[in-house]
């Protein structure tokens, strides 16, 4: 078995190459992939060479882990049945021609049943937005809600629509880029220049610029918490004063957990949670260096998909 798949030969260098399928087993499914979604955050990091080291890192490497497909092949101790559409956060199934970081980026993919979510087929190419939309149910999890969002990224806008969903008010959403500032659901987006409070209980930033840490902690509350959603590729640092006299926390997101797909998962099927108008750009596969160039330098991409659809 082969497919084709996006490799990363090197920092700046993306490709199309026929690649091995792992030989499925009885507990895996093999999903022909229709859509898979690029990501503004780490695949850019992997794409510029600036992502941290962390176990698995190297190149070659297939990226991705939001891919939406339809299983062409069931295992019987899968749990699945062939023609269901599902999920796919990434794989680990093209041999040792290349590191499987996130490995989801390919026209078919091998992967456990256990790892795969079901789809509503009406969702189409917006399943691949459920990887996102679980983060953002883990940021959030059992804590505070946000009443401020730093960023008018797809990540910061299903913070503000999860918020909503959720029963809490609007929060409060920062963008310093004019160009994302529209699209907002029932919340308000300004420029932070423009907002002087300074009594936020808990601030979500996912921009992922290391220089906005002091001014966040000063616009906490008393108590108040700053959370770190997005991800940094240098290191933070802050002030300690102002965080003394607040008693300030500071707490890190990061992977999202089957429960949080599930919430999101049922919160969508209700439709309590809107997946809609955040994916602005698609490209067939063949595509795919030029796509990758959009979602990168094109402030206006919020969100670009891969369309393996005619291969």
């Amino acid at each position: 078995m082969q497919t084709t798949a996006v490799v990363l030969e090197e920092p700046g260098s993306i490709a199309l190459r026929e690649l091995p399928l792992a030989q499925p087993t009885a507990d895996d499914v093999v999903v022909d992939v229709f859509w898979t979604g690029i990501s503004t955050g780490t695949e850019r990091l992997l794409y510029t060479g600036r992502m941290p080291q962390f176990p698995g890192m190297g190149y070659p490497l297939v990226p991705g882990y939001e891919s939406v497909g339809r299983i062409s092949q069931a295992g019987t101790g899968s749990g699945l049945s062939e023609g269901e559409m599902v999920f796919v956060p990434g794989a680990k199934c093209f041999g040792d021609e290349v590191r499987c970081l996130f490995g989801g980026s390919a026209r078919n993919l091998v992967v456990p049943g256990a790892r795969v979510i079901s789809l509503d087929s009406g969702l189409a190419e917006q399943g691949a937005l459920m990887a996102l939309a679980a983060t953002a149910q883990h940021a959030i999890g059992e804590h505070a809600v946000p009443d401020l969002i730093v960023g008018h990224g797809v990540l910061g806008r299903l913070l503000a629509r999860l918020t909503l969903a959720h029963g809490h008010p609007a929060p409060v959403v920062w963008e310093t880029n004019p160009t994302r500032r529209s699209g907002a659901e029932a919340y308000s987006v300004i420029d932070p220049a423009e907002d002087t409070r300074k009594d936020y209980r808990a601030i979500y930033d996912v921009s992922g610029s290391k220089g906005l840490l002091n001014d966040l902690i000063s616009r906490l509350a008393p108590m108040g918490e700053v959370v770190l959603a997005g991800f940094y590729e240098e290191p933070l640092s802050f002030d300690f004063p102002a965080a003394f006299m607040r008693e300030a926390r500071i707490r890190v997101a990061a992977q999202w957990q089957a429960t949080d797909s599930a919430t999101v998962k049922r919160l969508v099927e209700s439709g309590q949670l809107s997946l809609g108008g955040l994916i602005t750009h698609t490209q067939d596969a063949a595509n795919a260096n030029d796509a990758y160039r959009t979602a990168f330098e094109d402030a206006s991409c919020l969100k670009m998909i891969l369309d393996w659809r005619a291969f």
